[in-house]
């Protein structure tokens, strides 16, 4: 079926559906098997070398994981993708993958905080080089770009600041010295933003955040250029981190709701910014889809819809921060987000736990920021749930003034 004749809502429910599945069932199977048996050696010999469709050992292929791989192939306009256990063990399977020792790799100070470790000590360690440039300025990353790189590696909005950056710009830039793009697009979704088609190489998701949708699997995935996608799977197949068919079935039967998720999140996170750029307690809002957000007209370019989490930061210091979360109802503090419920932390113990405050402070990641993952909760309750922990907060400043 051609799925570019059809809008993102119809694709994620059918994509890597389409066939007829064992004895009729209208849902994807399960299939836990660890290997794959064939009665014909030569059969088995053109499976086992690529020469036919099939699969020989769940390490490397299997039938559940194969329709989610579907799923993100055709929502992100991909030629091939792979999947891995986790997000983080995409993104480290794409970086050793493709870089080696002398290569160079040109990012920005804004990723994920398992993303920063691997930038400042894994890569380095092995001998590959790594810049990393200040987030929002173009014209240095492009400076170090010509200077000569092999992958640049961008993420858009980032983690946990939501700062935006210029795919297509970016991409041109590495394009011209050979070098490989990858974006994480976690956060925005192949709903709210296709990088290939702004274009980049690579695209990679956690798909344990927005994707499967509800914090009940782990997973990443990877999609691009085929040639590309091949080479980061015969890495991963023997590095091992294969995504298992109980968490793939999860994660695919959540993005069967991905679109009605999304434009209900990006609704409702768009309406909670506003609220709290206007509230007195809250120094400072980040979220792309406000007109003050120094990445707006970008996002705006780039992006269908600017996602559903945020981050902001509060008058104050950690002790108020920590004294605001506890008062909040509706919302797990938890280090995820991307689910159909609320989840909000600070960078401490969430995105960047992995790194120092002296870390933090250098990524220009503030001790008082929260981030904020809007779930499907209606969006007025919400409200009313940080109308009342804001003001308790100030209740208990009140008070202390005053001892």
């Amino acid at each position: 079926m051609d799925f570019t004749k059809q809008n993102k809502g119809t694709a994620s429910v059918w994509a890597g559906e389409t066939d007829r599945f064992y004895k009729g069932a209208t849902t994807s199977p399960i299939v836990n098997s660890v290997a794959f048996a064939y009665h014909d050696l030569d059969e088995w010999y053109d499976v086992a070398t690529g020469k036919t469709e099939g699969h020989i050992y769940s390490r490397n292929t299997n039938p559940t994981v194969h329709v989610l791989e579907e799923k993100i192939r055709i929502l992100e306009s991909a030629e091939a993708a792979t999947s891995f256990a986790t997000g983080m063990g995409a993104i480290s399977n794409t970086l050793f993958a493709l870089l080696g020792p002398g290569k160079r790799v040109v990012s920005i100070k804004d990723t994920y905080g398992g993303t920063s470790r691997l930038f400042l000590d894994f890569l380095p360690s092995y001998q590959i080089n790594v810049t990393l440039c200040e987030t929002g300025n173009h014209e240095a990353m492009e400076a170090e770009i010509a200077k000569g790189c092999d992958l640049v590696y961008l993420e858009t909005p980032t983690n946990p600041t939501l700062k935006v950056v210029d795919i297509k710009r970016l991409a041109a830039a590495a394009h011209e010295v050979g070098a490989v793009v990858v974006v994480d697009n976690t956060f925005a979704t192949p709903i709210n933003q296709n990088p290939l088609k702004l274009g980049a190489d690579l695209v990679i998701h956690s798909a344990t955040k927005f994707l499967g949708g509800h914090s009940d699997a782990m997973g990443g995935l990877l999609c691009g250029k085929k040639e590309l996608v091949e080479k980061v799977f015969r890495f991963r197949e023997i590095n091992g981190a294969s995504l298992q068919a109980d968490p793939a079935y999860l994660i695919a039967r959540g993005m069967k709701t991905l679109e009605l998720r999304i434009e209900r999140q990006n609704a409702s996170a768009l309406k909670i910014a506003r609220f709290l750029k206007a509230h007195p307690k809250v120094s400072d809002v980040f979220y792309p889809g406000l007109e003050t957000h120094p990445g707006h007209a970008i996002a705006r370019e780039q992006m269908a819809g600017f996602g559903g989490v945020m981050s902001f930061s509060l008058h104050g210091n950690y002790e108020d921060v920590k004294t605001f979360l506890t008062k909040l109802q509706f919302v797990h503090l938890a280090a995820s987000l991307g689910s159909v419920s609320t989840l909000a932390g600070p960078p401490r113990t969430t995105s960047h736990v992995e790194l120092t405050e002296a870390q933090r402070a250098q990524l220009g990641i503030p001790e008082s920021l929260i981030r904020y993952s809007v779930g499907i909760e209606n969006v007025e309750d919400l409200i009313s749930d940080l109308s009342q922990a804001l003001a308790a907060l100030e209740t208990v400043l009140e008070t202390d003034r005053t001892v």
